[in-house]
């Protein structure tokens, strides 16, 4: 039976906190945390970038936060949760349709499915799907925007898988590398969670750039 002063830490954790979250369920609460993002449309708002890099740091013991992670079931729970989220959330798609984002009255809910639906019509369904993982909001509207467009099973599986290990292995991975090599990491945390998260946006930028030159090049010879 759970001590009622843990259960009362449990219910007082901060949803938008990482270091929170991590406190209050350990990797459980990652693997939870990203379906939701990732798989469940109320799930936006979710701190997915942050949480994972977090918690790699925390994997090394260095943070003096009184938090201890292990990366091997951190690595799982972060993985199983992102490529189930997805999925899920493609399959609800696939079967209401636009319902799902209809009754949400999120005005930055349906900016992330505007976003969505752009990367599917400019990048083709691969690219858009692997992309989306690096975008807050987008990676959590794309997967039912994607089944709601009709994009292939097989084509939306496979990328999301390739694009969700990326996402949440590597962030995980690159907050472990660092924990690991820095003395007293925990002081410069906030910084770092927010560097992780632009670099998580370079490869976007760059398709955008790569995209408007082409678009130029191709009005020029017109």
């Amino acid at each position: 039976m759970t001590p009622p002063v843990h259960l009362a830490a449990q219910l007082a954790v901060n949803v938008l906190d990482a270091q929170s979250l991590l406190a209050a369920f350990d990797v459980l609460g990652v693997g939870v945390v990203l379906f939701a993002e990732t798989g469940l449309l109320v799930g936006f708002f979710l701190p997915g970038d942050s949480l994972l890099f977090t918690a790699g740091l925390l994997c090394t013991g260095t943070a003096d936060h009184g938090v201890k992670l292990s990366l091997g079931p951190l690595l799982v729970a972060a993985a199983v949760g992102a490529l189930a989220g997805s999925q899920v959330g493609y399959l609800l798609g696939r079967k209401a349709g636009g319902a799902l984002l209809a009754r949400s009255r999120s005005a930055r809910l349906h900016e992330g499915a505007k976003r969505a639906e752009e990367l599917l019509e400019r990048y083709g369904h691969a690219k858009a799907i692997v992309l989306a993982r690096f975008v807050p909001v987008v990676r959590t509207v794309l997967n039912p925007m994607a089944g709601a467009l009709d994009v292939p099973v097989r084509t939306f599986t496979l990328w999301q898988v390739v694009g969700g290990l990326v996402w949440s292995v590597g962030l995980t991975l690159a907050g472990y590398a660092l924990g690991s090599s820095i003395p007293n990491v925990d002081r410069y945390l906030l910084p770092m969670v927010a560097v992780i998260v632009a670099v998580s946006l370079i490869p976007l930028a760059a398709e955008v750039l790569r995209s408007s030159r082409a678009a130029r090049a191709k009005g020029a010879r017109g």
